[in-house]
C-alpha cells in the first residue's frame, strides 16, 4: 500500500511568509512544486509533506534564508496546532497524560508523524520520527516542527519559559551559532535515531493549569489519515479548490501515481474523481458556510465554483436547499454535509 506523507498547510504557512517578506517570487516557487499558491482559510487543510519540505529548502537556498525551519519555527505557537490536538492537551490531568494523548494524536499533524515517549533515568524522552523517510536530505526542516510543537505543550503545563536541556534530531545537523545563542541552557544532538526533546521525570505530574479537564470526544482513529492513495487525495484536494482544482492527471502527479492507476485505485473504493472533486467542494463550502462568516460569494470562488450560482445549484442538488438557507440551518443544528462522491464518467476539473 502507498503511503502519501501529508503536512496541514498551518505548518508550510511561516516558510512562504518568510520567503515573500524577503520579496522571493513565493507563488511562483510554491507552483513549481505543486503547492497552493494561497493559504488563505487553510490552516487545516492538507498538502504532500516531501513537496513542503523541497520548497523550504528552495527558498532558503535561493534567497540565503539562513535556518528557516528555526526562523519559522519561531512564528509557530500552541494555537497552531489542529483543534483536536489542542482539545486533549487542554482537557488532559496532568503531562503526563497530555503528551500521551499528542503521541496517539500526531498523525492530525503530519500524516506519517509517530510520537513515543522514552524513559531516560530521571528524564523522559518525547521522540518524533516521519516514517518512510530515512535517507531523504533536508528534513532537518520538519524536525524542528516537531520538537517545537512538543515544546509548546510541555509549556502549557511547566510554563512559557520552560526550555528543554536537550534537543535532538535525526538528521545530520548542527544549528549555527546564532540559533544556540537562542538556547543557552539546552545542548543540541544531531544523528539521532529519531528527534526528541527531554523532560524531566518530575515534571510529569503537573496538573493542567487550565481547569478544563474533562473527557475528550471520542474521534475516529487518527491512524487512518491518509494511510493510502485515496485517503490522501480525499485530505489533499480542498487545499487547490481555489485555483480550480486539479485535474486528474494533476492529481495523479502529486500521488506519485499513473493517472490511469488513480482511476483504479478509486473505481476500486467505488468512487470518480470527478464525484470526489464535486464532494470536496460540497464538504468544502459546508465548512465555511456553517463555521463563518465568509460571504456566500466568497465561499464560492474559496470551493472551486465558477460563480454563485453554480454553488447555489450544487447545493440545491445535494443538500436540497440553497447556500444561504444551508447557513441557517447550520447555525440552528440541522445541517448535514457528507453524501457519497458518486461514480461518473469524468476527469474534468468540474
Amino acid at each position: 500500500m502507498t503511503v502519501i506523507p501529508l503536512t496541514r498547510c498551518q505548518f508550510l504557512i511561516p516558510f512562504a511568509e518568510l520567503h515573500s517578506e524577503i520579496g522571493g517570487p513565493t507563488a511562483a516557487l510554491l507552483a513549481r512544486f505543486q503547492l497552493p499558491t494561497s493559504f488563505e482559510e487553510k490552516a487545516d487543510h492538507y498538502v504532500p509533506l516531501l513537496p513542503a519540505v523541497r520548497f523550504a529548502t528552495a527558498a532558503q537556498q535561493k534567497q540565503g534564508l539562513s535556518e528557516i525551519a528555526f526562523r519559522a519555527a519561531q512564528r509557530l505557537s500552541f494555537e497552531h496546532l489542529s483543534e483536536a490536538m489542542r482539545a486533549r492537551v487542554r482537557h488532559a490531568p496532568t503531562l503526563l497524560v497530555a503528551l500521551q494523548q499528542i503521541c496517539r494524536w500526531a498523525p492530525c499533524e503530519d500524516t506519517i508523524l509517530q510520537l513515543w515517549l522514552e524513559p531516560s533515568g530521571e528524564n523522559l524522552k518525547i521522540c518524533s520520527k516521519l516514517t518512510g523517510t530515512e535517507g531523504i536530505s533536508h528534513l532537518e526542516i520538519s524536525q524542528w516542527l516537531q520538537n517545537i510543537f512538543v515544546l509548546h505543550i510541555v509549556r502549557q503545563f511547566a510554563g512559557i519559559s520552560w526550555s528543554p536541556r536537550v534537543i535532538a534530531f535525526e538528521a545530520l545537523y548542527t544549528p549555527s551559532p546564532e540559533v544556540q545563542s537562542h538556547w543557552p541552557n539546552t545542548r543540541f544532538m544531531s544523528g539521532q535515531k529519531a528527534s526528541w526533546i527531554e523532560v524531566p521525570a518530575e515534571l510529569l505530574s503537573l496538573a493542567n493549569p487550565a481547569n478544563d479537564v474533562r473527557p475528550t470526544p471520542a474521534d475516529h482513529e487518527p491512524q487512518s489519515f491518509g494511510k493510502d492513495v485515496v485517503s490522501a487525495l480525499k485530505l489533499s484536494l480542498p487545499s487547490y479548490l481555489d485555483q480550480g482544482g486539479l485535474t486528474i492527471m494533476q492529481a495523479a502527479e502529486m500521488m506519485g501515481v499513473s493517472t490511469r492507476s488513480l482511476q483504479r485505485r478509486l473505481s476500486l473504493a467505488g468512487l470518480t474523481y470527478s464525484g470526489l472533486l464535486e464532494q470536496a467542494r460540497f464538504n468544502n463550502a459546508a465548512k465555511l458556510l456553517g463555521s463563518t462568516e465568509i460571504k456566500i460569494i466568497d465561499v464560492a470562488f474559496s470551493s472551486g465554483y465558477a460563480d454563485p450560482a453554480h454553488l447555489t445549484r450544487a447545493f440545491r442538488r445535494i443538500s436540497g436547499c440553497t447556500p444561504r438557507e444551508f447557513r441557517q440551518r447550520s447555525s440552528n443544528g440541522q445541517a448535514t454535509i457528507d453524501r457519497p462522491a458518486s461514480r461518473s464518467n469524468g476527469n474534468r476539473r468540474a
